[in-house]
């Protein structure tokens, strides 16, 4: 299948007239979107986490073999800090598991202030549902290590490949047969929005790494002024067959 490409979320006001028309209301936004992209990374559960309804909504909402991402809630990222998992797990899979067929991976961005603690992670990981995709997200150079590694490998668990600056802020590893990319900000210009060099390498890394049946999901985090929906089409035309 070619690379799932989206942006990571779609309620930004400055989208009207770039992707969405200038008489759609916002209410409207979630259809219009869906017409023109087969994923979404939400990152509402992040801050405050949907009810069941809502992610059910989400579902009547998006057409067949469209796919949400759903970013884990920050108390357990960064309140908790991955120390007893189990019951934000359990809540937050009791809630988007709503989804139904539109569920896809689950994303951990762990913050810049966490250093690596392999075994926490590991904890985390055993709470998901079996066949639950979770991608993890560190952001501490400390994470770097062959036991992080290990754990990642062990429990199907993708390292998001994420770029800021228009290059990778992880090492390039491959730990599940699945994979998880977000590009954050990019140095072309007008800002934030990446140049087709970039695009093209990050084409590149993902053709090189796996193979061309594998889901691979990738999100641009650059919303402002519209570039995350430009980077987006580009970048998926750049990936598909």
């Amino acid at each position: 299948m070619p690379v799932l490409v989206g942006t990571s979320g779609w309620q930004y006001r400055e989208w009207a007239g770039v992707l969405y028309p200038a008489d759609r209301p916002q209410r409207l936004w979630l259809e219009e979107y869906g017409r023109h992209f087969r994923t979404v990374e939400s990152n509402s559960a992040f801050y405050r986490l949907p009810a069941p309804e809502t992610f059910a909504a989400w579902r009547e909402r998006t057409p067949d073999g469209f796919v949400f991402a759903v970013k884990a809630s920050r108390f357990l990222t960064h309140v908790r800090r991955l120390r007893e998992p189990e019951e934000p797990v359990r809540r937050l899979m009791a809630h988007c598991s709503a989804l139904g067929d539109r569920m896809g991976p689950v994303l951990l961005q762990l913050p810049p202030t966490l250093h690596a603690d392999a075994p926490a992670l590991d904890a985390c990981l055993r709470c998901f549902p079996a066949g639950t995709r979770v991608a993890v997200e560190p952001r501490h150079d400390s994470w770097w290590n062959p036991d992080v590694r290990s754990v990642l490998t062990e429990r199907g668990a993708a390292l998001c490949w994420a770029d800021r600056g228009s290059r990778p802020v992880a090492p390039l590893w491959r730990t599940a047969d699945w994979g998880y990319v977000r590009f954050h900000e990019g140095r072309a210009r007008p800002a934030p929005r990446y140049g087709a060099t970039a695009l093209r390498s990050w084409a590149g890394r993902i053709a090189g790494t796996w193979p061309r049946d594998a889901d691979v999901f990738a999100y641009f985090n650059n919303d402002r002024g519209g570039a995350a929906v430009e980077d987006a089409r580009a970048f998926r035309r750049l990936t598909s067959p």
